[in-house]
């Protein structure tokens, strides 16, 4: 999780890289959003608020005064005129864009940090049908836009990397987000800003992006682990006698995150190797449940 680093030449490098890219990951952003998209409404419901929502039959017992008339007069059965809950969320995403979202084994069909984008976009391009507010941490504007995907694109290509932790000044208070990452970097950033989260009463909804040999371990032999982050070389002799140490030891980094979730939060891994349909069907389920529903 390090910071904006757009003014150095990786950091151009690295941006030139990403909108490059964009394009044809927000055509699969789409195409995944729509795969997805039927009866989803996002987080609206009836409730207070002035937009109309639908008519439904009047249930007995019910106000009288809830009847539209005027509706009810086209045939034999009393209608209710129901308002839109007036939400007044907005919902953040932040997707981790540091060298080690950069990783694609054999494995994989994608790298780390297309996937993110692409479920990231598609996210947008859910929200934008559906009316709803949704942001890029690091940027103070939300957009209300039909084509909220697209907007969120332009933002994350100009934003590059932003640690998550800069942009929680500009949310509001019971704002959702969705952080998208492998969330390999700073421990104690990751929980510096999982309490200031906690502390605006958010709902946060964690997507832990892995690719296939990140979970298995599948190396024998002579191997060299080089660390995107600082470039950095390990090499083992007999990288199989490092398998259970490897495996219990990022057991026990994913049993933390799912420890850090707070009531309403939610977890959830992308696997890059596995349809991104996959995620954002349960990610949806995750936006529109009621306050208070989590994993």
């Amino acid at each position: 999780m390090t910071g904006h680093d757009a003014l150095t030449p990786k950091g151009v490098a690295s941006a030139r890289g990403l909108a490059a890219a964009l394009p044809d990951l927000l055509i699969e952003a789409r195409r995944v959003a729509a795969t997805v998209a039927a009866g989803w409404h996002g987080r609206r419901r009836a409730g207070p608020g002035e937009d109309f929502w639908q008519f439904r039959p009047f249930l007995s017992g019910e106000p009288m005064r809830g009847i539209d008339w005027r509706r009810s007069a086209r045939d034999e059965t009393l209608y209710v005129r129901e308002r839109e809950h007036e939400n007044a969320h907005t919902v953040w995403l932040w997707v981790d864009l540091t060298p080690s979202m950069d990783f694609r084994s054999e494995l994989a069909n994608t790298s780390k940090r297309n996937l993110a984008l692409t479920l990231a976009l598609a996210i947008a391009e859910l929200l934008a049908r559906a009316g709803e507010r949704v942001g890029v941490v690091g940027d103070a504007e939300p957009t209300t836009r039909r084509d909220g995907a697209e907007v969120i694109a332009m933002k994350l290509a100009r934003l590059d990397s932003v640690a998550p932790n800069q942009g929680v000044a500009t949310m509001r208070r019971r704002d959702d987000a969705v952080l998208i990452s492998d969330f390999l970097g700073s421990r104690a950033e990751r929980d510096s800003l999982f309490s200031d989260l906690a502390a605006l009463e958010s709902r946060v909804h964690l997507v832990e992006i892995a690719d296939p040999v990140e979970e298995t371990f599948p190396f024998a032999g002579r191997v060299d682990f080089v660390d995107p982050e600082t470039g950095s070389h390990l090499t083992a002799g007999r990288a199989e006698a490092w398998r259970e140490a490897y495996l219990n030891s990022r057991a026990e980094h994913r049993a933390r995150l799912v420890a850090a979730c707070r009531p309403g939060w939610s977890h959830k891994v992308a696997r890059t190797d596995r349809p991104a349909t996959e995620t954002l069907i349960a990610l949806c389920g995750q936006l529109s449940a009621p306050e208070g529903a989590g994993a």
